[in-house]
This record gives C-alpha cells, sequence and structure tokens, in this order.
C-alpha cells in the first residue's frame, strides 16, 4: 500500500511541478539554445529499477568542444557558465519530473548512475537497485558530490531498508534547503565528481 502512495505522490506532484515550473522550463531551455544551441536536453540510458534502463533527461549543461584530435574535452573545460550556474541550482534536474511521470523515476531514491557502473558494485551496493531510483535521494541530503562513492552507497541501500513516506518527505525537505544552499554540488578538484572505478577489496 505504501509503495501504491509513493506513486500517487510521485505523479500528482510531478505533474503539478511541471505545469507550475513550464515558463521556467521555457526560459531555461531557450537560455541553452542561445548560449549552446541544439540539444536543449541531455539524454543518457541510465539503469533503473532491478537495473532496467532507461532514458534519463536532463537540460544539458556542457558544450561539445573536442581537442584537435576531434575528442571531446574534459567535463571541467566544457561546463559553460550557464552550466555550472543550472547544477548549483539543480535547474538542470528539472526535466527529470517527465521521467517520474513516466514511472522510471520517483522524487526520491538512489540517483540513476553510469550504466557502466553496473559491473562494478559489490553485491552490497546494487542493493541500491531495489528500489526505483529517484531525482533526490538520502545520499544528496547527506553529503551529495562532497562524499565518497562508498559513502554514497552506504546511504543508498541505508535508504532501501529503511524507507517509508514519512522518510520520503523528510529527503525532500531536505533536498529543498540544499538547493538554496548549493551545498555538496561540487566534489573537490573535480567539475561534478570523480567516476566510480569500483570499490577496492579492503573496503
Amino acid at each position: 500500500m505504501g509503495l501504491v502512495v509513493k506513486r500517487a505522490m510521485d505523479f500528482s506532484l510531478a505533474l503539478i511541478g511541471l505545469v507550475l515550473l513550464s515558463p521556467l522550463l521555457i526560459v531555461v531551455a531557450c537560455l541553452i539554445f542561445l548560449s549552446m544551441g541544439l540539444p536543449v536536453f541531455f539524454r543518457q540510458e541510465r539503469p533503473g529499477l532491478k537495473g532496467k534502463i532507461f532514458t534519463l533527461v536532463k537540460f544539458r549543461t556542457m558544450n561539445h568542444a573536442r581537442d584537435k584530435s576531434g575528442r571531446l574535452l574534459p567535463d571541467a573545460q566544457r561546463l559553460t557558465g550557464l552550466g555550472r550556474f543550472l547544477r548549483k541550482t539543480s535547474l538542470d534536474e528539472l526535466p527529470q519530473l517527465w521521467n517520474v511521470l513516466k514511472g522510471e523515476l520517483s522524487l526520491v531514491g538512489p540517483r540513476p548512475l553510469l550504466v557502466e557502473y553496473l559491473g562494478l558494485y559489490s553485491p552490497e551496493q546494487m542493493r541500491r537497485h531495489h528500489v526505483k531510483p529517484g531525482i533526490t535521494g538520502w545520499a544528496q541530503v547527506n553529503g551529495r558530490n562532497a562524499i565518497t562513492w562508498e559513502q554514497k552507497f552506504e546511504f543508498d541501500v541505508w535508504y532501501v531498508d529503511h524507507w517509508s513516506l514519512l522518510l520520503d518527505i523528510k529527503i525532500l525537505l531536505k533536498t529543498a534547503e540544499k538547493v538554496l544552499t548549493g551545498e555538496g554540488v561540487r566534489q573537490e578538484g573535480q567539475a561534478t565528481a570523480e567516476r566510480f572505478k569500483g570499490t577496492p577489496p579492503s573496503l
């Protein structure tokens, strides 16, 4: 019953959010188009519930600058001023409300990471896929990109084991606070966060 209520809350809040925020979404889309051109949206395959692949949609924050060999430059060099602002304010995440409407995402849950990470998780870390991923989550309100991968996964698994509607509401309220302060958006020395390379056996 709790999951039914969670889905109903996800759908209704996402729908209301898309309607109320539509003017802002249009403005952001126009700014991206004027500063970086097309495409306005960033689309990427991500693993969802039980590892099922879906296409995540976000606002684009990086340009397509390449080196002399035609290879994309590092993220830090392609992240634009507008993109940095969108990430700091989490405005780049708003198109994911569409993923929530489709049932691929929840408002709250472990963040959907790269498909290539699936083969790097330990069995314990893989349990993060036992629930639907979310736009925000327990790890995001407890450090976001400022904590280690291992800490993120510990928070994700803790959420899986302790999920409740009350916890989701608490996370949504804490997320609003984090967005206002911009806390934890970047990892030290990185444009956002370093790539996950697997957990050392000793950990």
